[in-house]
């Protein structure tokens, strides 16, 4: 007596979704409706330049919904969660001291 062997069946529903064309995120990044950024900030060497240029984008934005600090921190952390895998050691670094330096430009430091 010859035992079948079971196969699987393909759930359609996973064939049929496909990826979006393009990321949500970078349009986000594009049309900010709270900061108009410096083009390619987050691209710098310096945390010192990204903070303040984050710190006058927010300064300047009429937009926003929080504080000029809230609108700053949350960009910078929106670019580093969304970077994720793309996101190379040395530049997650240079984005994690700009946290440090952006509490610092809006004196916001622990004493």
């Amino acid at each position: 007596m010859a035992t079948a062997v079971k196969q699987k069946k393909s759930n359609p529903r996973k064939s049929e979704k496909k990826k979006p064309a393009r990321k949500w995120s970078a349009r986000v990044m594009q049309t900010s409706d709270a900061l108009d950024l410096d083009v390619g900030i987050f691209k710098s060497n310096d945390p010192n330049t990204i903070a303040r240029s984050l710190k006058q984008s927010a300064e300047r934005s009429r937009r926003k919904k929080g504080t000029a600090f809230q609108s700053a921190m949350s960009m910078l952390n929106f670019y580093i969660n969304r970077a994720g895998k793309t996101l190379s050691v040395r530049q997650k670094n240079i984005l994690e001291k700009s946290k440090v330096s952006l509490r610092e430009v809006f004196y916001r430091t622990a004493k």
